[in-house]
């Protein structure tokens, strides 16, 4: 008897992505003739379709996982929904993605909790509140959030990384570097990330006897443009900062195209360092010192938090940060 396949044994064989198979199953007409013809013959080889709705989309199995990520799946979260996927796939776990920013104006949790064919979910920074998230566990849905944005109560499994300590080490690194007036390119106010690492900063310039200096710091959306605008911003005060930091490493690329702007050797005359270590942290000239995250193993950590859960495991460290890593390259120097 022919062995049911599901629409990943079939992306895994044909090498395309599971939603051009779905297109494919579901008689849609945007496909390619012969991206048609592979998957028709990857059925007829591999054996005979799952059921499924409207007769091609395999329906979840009991115990699949709702992955929500409502943002675009860049260098960044794409690695951590990868390594989710992947750890699933080992774990026998099927996964459901909703991503993609549009995917912030969707409210689906309540739906998903009551959805039989789903055993549990896992969120990545949501951007509902934590009384939503709250209510949802009350029905006793199992659920693990990756970088929670704001602060979660105990009972709700959340793995991120250690936001206080990566940013008082690349502070720290700063200050060691001579470094006494640091603007900061800092996340969202209202991000719980970016308390943390602000925080961090604060205690790195406390352990060299520096205050604190609020109007160096911007508050920005992690992306290259806004920190493009917050570092001119800063760049452009009367007495401007001799290092920046900023919380995000795109924000720290917009840094180095608004120096360059600005006549400014990087790491001569301006130290510019970032946070995450994705791979445009390497790319740039001079190349990021930042705060490298432990991405893929979060990923991991909250696939393994969330099994424990839906095998009914009790779960003694609820909120587990992972270690950051500085790593030091190019673009910060002593003050000259």
């Amino acid at each position: 008897m022919p062995r049911r396949v599901t629409v990943r044994d079939l992306a895994a064989e044909t090498g395309v992505s599971i939603a051009t198979v779905s297109r494919v199953l579901n008689q849609a007409g945007n496909v390619a003739p012969q991206t048609r013809e592979l998957v028709e013959q990857a059925v007829e080889r591999l054996g005979t379709l799952a059921p499924g709705p409207r007769g091609g989309l395999p329906k979840p199995a009991a115990g699949a996982v709702y992955v929500r990520c409502p943002y675009v799946l860049t260098d960044y979260f794409g690695l951590i929904v990868s390594s989710i996927a992947e750890t699933l796939d080992r774990h026998g776990r099927q996964l459901i993605l909703s991503a993609g920013e549009a995917a912030q104006h969707t409210q689906v949790l309540s739906r998903v909790a009551g959805d039989p064919a789903i055993g549990g979910a896992i969120l990545i920074l949501p951007p509902e509140s934590s009384d939503e998230l709250v209510r949802l566990r009350a029905r006793r849905f199992p659920l693990v959030v990756v970088d929670p944005r704001t602060a979660l109560p105990r009972d709700i499994a959340s793995v991120s990384a250690a936001h206080f300590s990566g940013a008082r080490q690349v502070s720290a690194h700063l200050v060691e570097l001579g470094h006494r007036r640091i603007g900061v390119i800092a996340g969202p106010r209202e991000w719980l990330a970016s308390d943390a690492r602000l925080s961090g900063h604060a205690a790195a310039l406390a352990d060299g006897g520096i205050l604190p200096d609020p109007s160096v710091v911007r508050y920005v959306e992690p992306t290259t443009e806004q920190g493009y605008r917050a570092a001119a911003e800063l760049l452009d005060l009367p007495q401007r900062p001799t290092a920046l930091v900023a919380f995000n490493d795109k924000a720290a690329v917009g840094a180095l195209q608004a120096a360059a702007e600005r006549g400014l050797a990087v790491p001569t005359d301006l130290s510019i360092a970032g946070f995450d270590d994705i791979d445009v942290s390497r790319a740039t000239s001079p190349a990021l010192t930042t705060v490298r995250q432990p991405l893929q193993e979060m990923g991991r950590m909250a696939v393994s938090l969330l099994t424990r859960l839906l095998d009914r495991h009790d779960l003694e460290a609820l909120h587990i940060e992972l270690a950051t890593e500085l790593i030091v390259r190019g673009s910060t120097a002593s003050v000259s």
